[in-house]
């Protein structure tokens, strides 16, 4: 089995890595404190919750159509391209990458439902942990001693929620556990999905479509954006939730102007955050892109104390440590990973010279 090397392509700048480390860290936590928001103040539909991560892709078709053209220029002008995937090919990519995100971002609407805000980060940072077992199937990841201490601790962190007793909501302590422990699956259940999908477009990326283009990553958001947004919408019909958004907006907590404002900045933070991750995919690897969405892990707690006035308490704090921990461990692999490649590139010029 070829060894993957989780090392930055030819094509990668350190100032595009950077924009887009923070816009994914950014997206996430601000979007995820947003969608909070809307069910706290009187949001309910779930497919809503999913619907809004990809609709946004609407604002990305001006400048996807000018790209376009100015690849096709390109395109034609250079007859040597080299191959790509067929059209079937690129249309069973786009199909399955949609389907994988619309159904774990549905599971990361039902759990952020039921959960603090707090909990929930917290369990969600367990995606990292799946990511890097896909990414050993797909993507031939070799795990390092520093991958394997960061997933033992983001799965103990995850785990020892499971323990935690405090009353998630306004209802009976009976209600309270059982919403706990649906939000608990159903977050856990997403993290999965969302680790499949981060390690499929690395292998999609890699093995089917072969070619080193932003435009490749672009294709990629609008095409699975267009797939998932119309399975949302579909599910957002089908399960009769389109029928109390009326109702839902007359009766949300700060009036129908924020309502409708909130929605539409969810839509256009989500679409921000695809951006960065799906670029870091492509650039550099599927568990680097989860391990930035690792980082707004311990950011999201402290916001959902500050914002949402939860609790912070021990087992909550302890498993936020141990997730952070995690978080360092497998930064560190990436760091002296991509050290010893830098010295390796330096050893083989010498010997050029």
């Amino acid at each position: 089995m070829e060894q993957h090397q989780e090392e930055v392509r030819p094509l990668l700048n350190s100032d595009q890595e950077v924009q887009e480390n923070s816009i994914e860290v950014l997206g996430q936590s601000s979007a995820t404190m947003m969608v909070k928001s809307y069910y706290d103040k009187g949001g309910n539909s779930k497919w809503m919750g999913a619907f809004l991560q990809f609709v946004g892709f609407v604002i990305l078709l001006p400048y996807y159509y000018i790209s376009s053209l100015k690849s096709a220029t390109r395109n034609n002008l250079n007859s040597n391209q080299s191959s790509s995937a067929s059209t079937s090919m690129l249309a069973l990519i786009y199909v399955t990458s949609g389907l994988l995100a619309v159904l774990e971002c549905y599971f990361f609407s039902l759990g952020l439902s039921y959960l603090l805000v707090s909990t929930y980060a917290i369990i969600s940072s367990s995606q990292l942990a799946f990511t890097a077992f896909f990414s050993f199937f797909l993507n031939s990841m070799k795990f390092s001693p520093y991958i394997i201490n960061s997933l033992v601790l983001l799965t103990i962190s995850s785990t020892i929620l499971m323990f935690q007793t405090e009353s998630e909501s306004e209802h009976s302590l009976e209600d309270s556990k059982k919403n706990q422990v649906i939000g608990f699956i159903c977050t856990i259940v997403a993290s999965a999905g969302e680790g499949l999908f981060f390690s499929f477009t690395q292998f999609a990326f890699e093995k089917l479509i072969k070619r080193e283009s932003f435009n490749v990553v672009m294709d990629m958001i609008i095409y699975q954006s267009v797939v998932a947004t119309c399975v949302a919408f579909v599910g957002l019909i089908v399960s009769g939730e389109w029928k109390g958004l009326i109702n839902e907006m007359d009766e949300y907590e700060t009036g129908k102007t924020s309502y409708v404002l909130n929605l539409v900045l969810i839509a256009i933070i989500w679409q921000l955050y695809s951006i960065g991750s799906v670029g870091l995919i492509f650039e550099v690897s599927s568990l680097f892109a989860d391990a930035l969405g690792a980082l707004a892990e311990p950011i999201i707690p402290i916001m959902g104390v500050i914002f949402f006035h939860e609790t912070m308490d021990g087992i909550k704090a302890i498993s936020m440590v141990l997730a952070l921990w995690g978080f360092i461990s497998y930064i560190y692999h990436h760091y002296a990973n991509k050290t010893n490649s830098n010295a390796e590139n330096g050893d083989t010029n010498q010997e050029n010279k």
